[in-house]
């Protein structure tokens, strides 16, 4: 059985952020032509060069979260910095961290920086 795209996990999603994730989706995606996705944890996932780099959390359904990570196994942290100067990453690990979203107004507000955030992330 293929694995179902992301759009088509989309369009089937009933979470009652859906609308927020697709508009987070789609700004990520337009600003960042060198990211490919594919559902992963039961959400979509974006990846630099084959590796999973910022991944949904829509679960529970009262979440939703964008995990920063450098892949699906530790990863050597030595040297790796990454500089937040947005205040919106919660670090769960030197190398993962974790970006709560609000309600819709909330995700508006922070769209353009969230963008900035993986467009960053993913060349370090």
């Amino acid at each position: 059985m293929a694995q179902q795209t992301v759009e088509e996990f989309l369009a089937e999603l009933d979470h009652p952020r859906a609308d927020d994730v697709r508009r987070l989706r789609a700004a990520i995606m337009a600003s960042a032509a060198d990211l490919t996705e594919h559902v992963k944890w039961r959400a979509p996932s974006f990846c630099a060069d084959g590796v999973d780099r910022v991944t949904f959390r829509l679960f529970p359904v009262d979440h939703l979260q964008l995990v920063f990570h450098r892949g699906a196994r530790p990863q050597d942290t030595a040297g790796f910095t990454f500089p937040d100067d947005t205040g919106l990453l919660r670090w769960a690990d030197t190398d993962r961290a974790v970006l709560t979203l609000g309600d819709s107004a909330d995700v508006a507000a922070k769209e353009a920086a969230i963008v900035g955030l993986v467009e960053r992330w993913v060349r370090v």
